[in-house]
């Protein structure tokens, strides 16, 4: 018995180490290959979008080319690989792409069974509606009895379920495979309302026949916590994008921007030294050089930086920062220190 026990375990070792050392080899491909792959949204605005030139920007693709600085020192080497929200998880699961930065919300489903990782949120979102002004509509909660246009494969769908049963309200669900799908169908009238997470709501609304026309209404209906996903099971490359993140919201925090990033450099303050690299190994402890925070502002810059050029006040999407300020300024943002 002893001998058949001590051969299972053996093959149960061998069967389960090569996974393993398999698991965390993320950045070592994404060196090898000289590049990192990203998946993302193809066409929201503010979030993830190509111009007609193929140059992506937006707030997602901001942190992906901030994961390229951390690597490489280099925001060019990196592949935008275009995702529906159909397609999005099996691409991530398949390694077809490195990292999903794609406003996908962070559930429990999503983090017990797809074999899948949240390493942080990146922008905090909610569930709301957009109405055409002409319906005379100014509260979700007289929307009883309308139609209403949504994404299939999302938790748009299951959030809308929740919202109306809750409320003892009536509708009907007009669905489409694609967001672009989804929002021509509203924008053409073929429904009353249209519901997506809040962000999605203020960048479709600039595709609209006529902006002005609609409007986006206050009720915020889901928690819809935005993160960026990779693979379970790596969890070095989940601390490389986890702390991508803490190492944006600490610049911030501190005062390091991209124009004077160099000159604090020379700061005698220990937090901003060792966001910086200039003391301490903390690169080292995640498979980087200690600079790589460094690099990530002087090429990106910090998280209110890329927050307000991408959906902010500088953008067309004019948003708030709400509950995606610091929290030291109210907000939600909170990068734990780098010590």
């Amino acid at each position: 018995m002893k001998t058949i026990v001590a051969a299972l375990t053996l093959a149960l070792g061998a069967s389960v180490l090569p996974g393993s050392a398999q698991a965390q080899a993320t950045l070592a491909g994404i060196k090898q290959k000289g590049f990192l792959t990203c998946g993302s949204n193809p066409g929201l605005a503010g979030f993830g979008v190509p111009d007609a030139q193929g140059r992506w920007t937006g707030l997602d693709v901001d942190f992906c080319r901030a994961l390229a600085a951390a690597i490489f020192n280099d925001t060019t080497k990196i592949r935008f690989i275009p995702l529906s929200a159909k397609d999005r998880f099996t691409a991530l699961q398949s390694g077809e792409v490195d990292l999903l930065s794609r406003n996908t919300t962070w559930s429990m489903s999503r983090d017990t069974t797809l074999g899948l990782d949240f390493p942080a949120v990146n922008f905090y979102d909610g569930q709301g509606f957009m109405v055409k002004k002409k319906l005379g509509v100014t509260s979700a909660k007289q929307l009883d009895g309308a139609s209403i246009c949504t994404q299939q494969g999302t938790t748009t769908e299951l959030n809308l379920a929740d919202y109306f049963r809750a409320n003892k309200l009536k509708y009907e669900v007009v669905a489409f495979a694609t967001a672009d799908e989804t929002f021509k169908a509203y924008d053409s009238g073929r429904c009353d309302a249209f519901t997506t997470d809040a962000s999605g709501l203020y960048s479709e609304r600039l595709r609209a026949s006529n902006p002005d026309d609609n409007i986006v209404l206050p009720e915020i209906i889901s928690k819809e916590p935005l993160a960026p996903a990779v693979r379970h099971g790596d969890s070095q490359w989940a601390d490389i994008v986890r702390w991508t993140h803490y190492a944006m919201l600490n610049a911030e925090e501190a005062g390091i921007t991209q124009a004077n990033v160099d000159q604090m450099k020379g700061s005698d303050n220990p937090d901003v030294r060792r966001i910086l690299g200039t003391e301490g190994k903390f690169g080292e402890g995640i498979g980087l050089t200690n600079d790589w925070a460094y690099r990530i502002v002087k090429l990106v810059g910090n998280y209110g930086e890329s927050f307000e050029r991408n959906v902010g006040q500088g953008s067309p999407l004019k948003i708030q920062r709400g509950v995606n300020a610091l929290w030291s300024k109210g907000g939600l943002q909170y990068g734990p220190p780098i010590r």
